[in-house]
């Protein structure tokens, strides 16, 4: 996953690098708030981890102007910080669009959790958005193509990404369009004396 790491100490972002990249991540650094703005402008990023107290444009003030972004996919949040990690330091946290609050020294394995709520939380974002924008299907089947590039059913598409069940009925316009016609050829196939194409043939 690609990350942005956000920190002007410099002996603080070369340890936040490190734990990163030993996390396995591409990470892209920057020395302040205005820096790691300039960048997001310049590349996509789905993770940002970000120091609260920086000069020109601190953490907050940066979470304020992405969470302020239209058209873009939502971009994970967390904040890392000295700061003691009490109600009012969440609570203004909260209030600017953090998702996730750190405290230093940095743990490497708490930092390993949180990333990984991070992907899981992006990829249920992702899979929000497909649905929400125009999905690719197939004219003749109803299929529906993922983003593997694999044609499945629609029922099946929707109950992997939402844990949905269905049940099965008729809608009023198909009850009217296929399901009566069908009853009243088979009444008409009844009175005629006609053997009906549904019937199942009885051997003696």
């Amino acid at each position: 996953m690609k990350l942005l790491a956000v920190e002007d100490d410099p002996v603080a972002r070369a340890v936040l690098r490190q734990a990163l990249r030993r996390l396995g991540h591409e990470t892209v650094e920057a020395v302040d708030g205005e820096d790691a703005w300039t960048k997001l402008q310049e590349e996509p990023f789905r993770v940002v981890v970000s120091d609260w107290m920086m000069p020109n444009c601190d953490g907050l003030e940066l979470c304020r102007r992405i969470r302020g972004r239209v058209g873009t996919e939502y971009l994970y949040f967390i904040l890392l910080t000295s700061r003691d990690a009490t109600q009012e330091n969440q609570t203004e946290s909260a209030d600017a669009g953090v998702d996730d609050f750190l405290t230093k020294p940095l743990d490497l394995t708490e930092l390993w959790t949180r990333l990984r709520v991070a992907e899981r939380i992006l990829r249920y974002t992702t899979q929000v958005r497909q649905l929400e924008e125009m999905l690719p299907i197939c004219s003749y089947c109803k299929k529906i193509r993922d983003d593997q590039n694999y044609w499945q059913q629609l029922e099946g598409y929707i109950s992997e990404r939402t844990g949905s069940d269905f049940s099965h009925s008729v809608c009023p316009d198909c009850y009217k369009r296929v399901v009566i016609p069908e009853l009243e050829k088979l009444k008409s196939t009844s009175a005629t004396g006609t053997k009906s194409p549904y019937s199942v043939e009885r051997k003696p």
